[in-house]
């Protein structure tokens, strides 16, 4: 039976999300993998950090952090003063990142998982940051210490995308891709399809918790350019940012554009997109006019798609139906089982 000491910085709604399941798969974790862990980290931006080395109750730690109550009086330690001071004193066999994202340049989740894989930790995380903006120097570092930097919940949540060509299509070329990988904009559109306006369909995505109070990363498009960047650096193996992704959102895109559309059967979706040629790719994010003969046409609400085209097979699509915080969660652990068997 292996025991592993996980560290979780980052306890927003995610890092909650990862440990409930945690807790929830622990019998099967220890029957089905021979596995059994403890956390020994809990940091947050604003509410305390946890260290224990012998292992942090999670049923505590999630009871003070929905109370918005600090975790300090949890630690047997002294708090941390800051995040590289919690990575290094929580002791730990994997980290999991999961602090807000930071389109420009990716920090400082970057530096978190440089130090943690530099410490001989595994690093997995659900932040799309460091994957565009540090993929290969994580990626190095990871393999000169014989470790895994795993990022599966950056792009689809708990959707294997990412394994599915490490492990799934050996030898496979991907070409192209196409999808909708913003779940925010696409229920705006779905919302708008039933009569709101584009306002009201906002709020309703802030009402739900699904759009942030200022929105514009996902309206303009950053959020899915991050995506597209991500996706291109690691699968199609050609570095980019967010900034090289050509970028459109959806702000010009009326009530009355979405009522046309529908007299003509088609809808408008936000496409993600990228295409291999030669010594370059071209990268785009922008509405697209979708008709009823495309996969994208079904995606509604929050759900996303994405369709690829490699060298090998015909169109290969991943669908996943209305994701939230527990598939995030899900391809957290995910990642944490093939990091470590």
């Amino acid at each position: 039976m292996s025991h592993y000491k996980l560290s979780l910085l980052g306890f927003g709604n995610v890092g909650q999300a990862l440990a409930v399941l945690l807790d929830k798969k622990r019998d099967e974790l220890r029957r089905e993998y021979d596995i059994e862990f403890s956390i020994t980290g809990i940091g947050t931006g604003k509410h305390g950090a946890a260290l224990n080395p012998q292992g942090i109750d999670i049923h505590r730690a999630l009871k003070l952090a929905r109370s918005g109550s600090s975790l300090n009086e949890m630690s047997v330690e002294a708090p941390p003063t800051d995040a590289s001071d919690f990575i290094q004193r929580s002791q730990a066999d994997i980290l999991f990142e999961n602090t807000p994202v930071n389109y420009t340049n990716g920090q400082p989740a970057a530096d978190h998982l440089r130090q943690a894989l530099e410490l001989g930790m595994h690093a997995i995380t659900a932040n799309k940051g460091p994957v565009v903006h540090a993929y290969r120097q994580l990626n190095e570092i990871a393999a000169q210490k014989g470790r895994k930097f795993y990022f599966e919940s950056t792009v689809m949540d708990g959707a294997p995308i990412f394994s599915l060509f490490r492990t799934a299509l050996p030898g496979a070329r991907l070409n192209s891709f196409q999808g909708i990988l913003n779940s925010t904009t696409n229920l705006i559109l779905t919302r708008m399809e039933d009569g709101e306006n584009f306002d009201q369909a906002v709020a309703y995505a802030q009402g739900i918790g699904i759009a942030e109070t200022d929105p514009s990363g996902d309206i303009d498009g950053w959020d899915a350019a991050v995506k597209v960047a991500a996706l291109v650096t690691v699968l199609m193996d050609f570095p980019l940012t967010p900034h090289q992704v050509e970028r459109t959102g959806i702000r010009q895109i009326s009530l009355a554009d979405i009522q046309q559309a529908h007299k003509k059967g088609k809808r408008w979706k936000l496409v993600c997109s990228a295409q291999s040629g030669g010594d370059r790719v071209e990268a785009r994010v922008a509405p697209q006019l979708v008709a009823a003969d495309s996969p994208l046409y079904q995606v509604a609400g929050t759900s996303s798609i994405v369709q690829f085209e490699t060298d090998v097979l015909g169109s290969l699509s991943v669908i996943e139906n209305d994701p939230g915080p527990h598939t995030t969660a899900y391809g957290l652990l995910a990642d944490f089982l093939n990091a470590v068997r």
